[in-house]
C-alpha cells in the first residue's frame, strides 16, 4: 500500500498545476457575464479556458509529472492530447440520425458538431492521460541515444515524437470504444445521482479522509469535471459556471465547514491555550482562521490535529459528509473554482441557488466545530498549539529571507543527497528522499511546517501552506547551486545487538538476534545491520509503536520512533 501511495504521490502534485488555473478562468467568466460587468470579451476569456480544460490539463499535468518541469513534458502532453482527440473523432461511429434531412454541408458540419461534443465528455480524462505520458515518457527517454544519423531526435526531442505514437493508441481507444466509455460515464453519473444523500456524504466523508495522503485531487476530478452532462459542460463544476441549475451539490457543503467550522475550530484552539502562550499562537491561528475563511485553504489548520488527535479528525470528516447533504436538502447550490472560501462565495453568489441559506447553516456549524473542539481539548488534554508542555520554536517560512529559505529547508531535508524529487501542490511540499531518517522535523517545523506526513519509507509531504510551491522552487535552486549538506549528527557509537538489551518482541520482528549484526542510536531512530533483510518483519515492528521504516541500504534499517518507544525498544 504504502509502494502505492509514493507511486501516486507525483499524480496528486501534477493535477493542482492545472487546477490553479481554475481561480482566473472562474474570475474571468463571472465578471464578464451580464449580472456583473456585463464586458462580452471578458466572459470569452474565461469560457475559453472551461473550454480547453482537456489541453490545459496535458500541459498541467505533464509539466507536474516530469521530474524537473521541462517544457519538452509540456510539448509532448500536447502532441498526445492533439492526436487522441482528432484522431479519436475520425473513428467515431457517427449514429445515421445525426446530419439527416441536411444537404451535404449542413450534414458535415453537423457530423464534426456531434463528434466535437462527444470528445469534449473525456477531455479532461484524455488530458489527464495525455499528461501523464508526456511526463512519463519524459522522465524515462529524455536521455536516450539514438544512433549517429538520428541523433538529432535523440534526447528530449525524441519524447514528444514518442508520446505521438502513444496518442494513436489513445485514439483507438476513445474512437472505437466510445460508445462503451460513454455508457461507463452514464452508468457512473446516473449511479452517483441515484445514490443521492449516502452518495454526497460518502463523496464529503473521503474527500476529507484522502485529503491525509494528499489523493483527494483524484477523486475530486472525478466529480467535478466528468460527472454529468449539460449542454456539454460535464462535471460539477464546470456545469455550474455553464449554468446548470442542478449542479453544485459536490461543492456546496465545503462551504459551512471552511468559512464557519473550521475557523471555530481555530478559536477553540486559542482558548484552550495556555494564559501565557495565547499571544504567542494568537497571529498563527488568526492567519489560519483567516486563510480558511477567505479562500478555503484549511490543510494547516486540519494538520495542526490530524495526528495529534485522530478521532477529532474523523469527527470533522463526518461534519463534512454531513453538510454534503445537509445543504442538498436545503436545495443549496454553490460553486467555486478554487476552494470553498468567502471570494468565491461572493463572486458566484448570482449563479448560485438559495445561497443565503449559508449564514444559518454557517452558523450551526461554527457553533458545533467551537462546542466540540473545546471540549475535546480539555477532556483529552490534547497538546494542540500552546498547549505544549514546552513552547516549540515556531516561524513563519514566509518571513524566511527567499535566499536563504530553500537553502534552510534543503538542510533540514537532509542536504541535496537525500532528495530524489521536489515537488508541491497548493499547500504542502511533496517529495521522495533517500532517508527518512536524516530529515530534521524539528527544524522543518521551526521554518514553517504546520505538519509532516510520510506516506511511504520515501515518500515525504511538509504542510506549509500556500507558499509551498514557492519554497519548492527555492530548494530546487538551492541544490542546483550545490553544496547542500545536512548538519553533522553526534556521532553515536554503534552498539552490538548482544550488548543492548533489546525487547525479545524487537529482535524476533527483525529476524531474531543472530540476524542482527549491529545497532547504533541516533536522534528519533534506531540504525540496524541486517545479516538478511527478507527475515524483517515490517509489519510487527510498526506494531511495537515505531512511526515508520526507512531502508536507505540493502542491509540496513532505520527504525523511526520517538525518543519513548526507542527506550522502550531497548530496554
Amino acid at each position: 500500500m504504502k509502494q502505492i501511495l509514493e507511486t501516486l504521490q507525483p499524480l496528486g502534485r501534477a493535477l493542482m498545476l492545472p487546477i490553479a488555473v481554475l481561480p482566473v478562468a472562474g474570475l474571468l467568466l463571472r465578471l464578464g457575464q451580464p449580472d456583473l460587468l456585463n464586458i462580452a470579451f471578458v466572459s470569452a476569456a474565461g469560457d475559453a479556458l472551461f473550454s480547453h480544460l482537456g489541453l490545459l490539463f496535458a500541459i498541467g499535468v505533464a509539466t507536474g509529472y516530469a521530474k524537473d518541469g521541462n517544457g519538452a513534458a509540456a510539448l509532448a502532453g500536447i502532441v498526445c492530447f492533439l492526436v487522441s482527440t482528432e484522431a479519436g473523432k475520425s473513428l467515431l461511429a457517427v449514429p445515421d440520425t445525426i446530419g439527416a434531412g441536411l444537404d451535404k454541408d449542413q450534414a458535415a458540419l453537423a457530423v464534426a458538431a456531434w463528434k466535437a461534443k462527444a470528445v469534449a465528455r473525456l477531455d479532461v480524462p484524455i488530458g489527464i492521460a495525455s499528461g501523464l505520458i508526456g511526463g512519463g515518457f519524459y522522465n524515462r527517454f529524455s536521455a536516450i541515444k539514438l544512433p549517429a544519423y538520428l541523433a538529432f531526435f535523440g534526447g528530449r526531442r525524441f519524447v514528444p515524437i514518442v508520446s505521438g505514437l502513444a496518442g494513436l493508441a489513445i485514439a483507438v481507444i476513445v474512437g472505437v470504444g466510445f460508445p462503451h466509455i460513454s455508457a461507463g460515464v452514464d452508468a457512473l453519473s446516473h449511479g452517483i445521482a441515484g445514490a443521492g444523500s449516502f452518495g454526497l456524504f460518502a463523496f464529503g466523508l473521503l474527500n476529507r479522509v484522502l485529503l491525509v495522503t494528499g489523493l483527494h485531487h483524484i477523486l475530486n476530478n472525478v466529480f467535478w469535471f466528468v460527472q454529468g452532462d449539460y449542454n456539454g459542460a460535464t462535471g460539477d463544476l464546470r456545469r455550474f459556471f455553464a449554468g446548470d441549475p442542478s449542479a453544485g451539490a459536490f461543492m456546496a457543503g465545503f462551504f459551512p465547514v471552511m468559512m464557519f467550522g473550521l475557523p471555530a475550530a481555530c478559536l477553540a484552539i486559542y482558548r484552550a491555550a495556555l494564559p501565557e502562550r495565547r499571544q504567542a499562537v494568537g497571529g498563527l491561528l488568526f492567519s489560519l482562521a483567516l486563510t480558511s475563511l477567505l479562500t478555503g485553504v484549511t490543510e494547516p489548520i486540519e494538520y495542526s490535529f490530524m495526528f495529534l488527535a485522530p478521532a477529532l479528525y474523523v469527527v470533522h470528516a463526518v461534519l463534512t459528509g454531513v453538510a454534503m447533504v445537509v445543504m442538498d436538502l436545503l436545495g443549496v447550490k454553490l460553486g467555486f473554482g478554487f476552494s470553498a472560501g468567502l471570494f468565491d462565495y461572493v463572486l458566484n453568489f448570482g449563479k448560485a441557488t438559495k445561497p443565503l441559506l449559508l449564514i444559518p447553516v454557517g452558523l450551526v456549524y461554527f457553533a458545533l466545530y467551537y462546542g466540540i473542539f473545546s471540549w475535546a481539548i480539555r477532556r483529552f488534554d490534547l497538546k494542540t498549539p500552546g498547549r505544549e508542555a514546552e513552547a516549540p520554536v515556531v516561524a513563519d517560512a514566509g518571513a524566511v529571507a527567499p535566499s536563504s529559505r530553500g537553502e534552510a529547508f534543503a538542510r533540514a531535508l537532509g542536504g541535496s543527497a537525500n532528495l530524489v524529487e521536489i515537488g508541491a501542490c497548493t499547500t504542502r511540499l511533496r517529495l521522495i528522499v533517500a532517508d527518512q531518517g536524516v530529515v530534521d522535523d524539528a527544524a522543518l517545523k521551526a521554518l514553517g511546517a504546520h505538519g509532516i506526513l510520510r506516506p511511504s519509507e520515501r515518500a515525504l509531504q511538509v504542510v506549509l501552506g500556500p507558499i509551498a510551491d514557492v519554497v519548492a522552487v527555492e530548494i530546487r535552486d538551492a541544490t542546483a547551486r550545490g553544496g547542500v549538506t545536512a548538519p553533522a549528527a553526534p556521532a553515536a557509537a554503534p552498539i552490538s545487538a548482544a550488548t543492548v538489551a533489546l525487547q525479545p518482541a524487537a529482535l524476533a520482528a527483525l529476524g531474531g538476534a543472530a540476524n542482527v549484526r549491529a545497532v547504533s542510536a541516533h536522534d528519533n531512530r534506531l540504525r540496524v545491520e541486517l545479516g538478511n533483510p527478507a527475515e524483517v518483519d515490517g509489519d510487527a515492528l510498526l506494531g511495537l509503536g515505531l512511526r515508520g521504516l526507512a531502508r536507505p541500504s540493502t542491509n540496513v534499517v532505520h527504525l523511526l520512533g520517538d525518543t519513548t518507544v526507542l527506550a522502550t525498544l531497548r530496554g
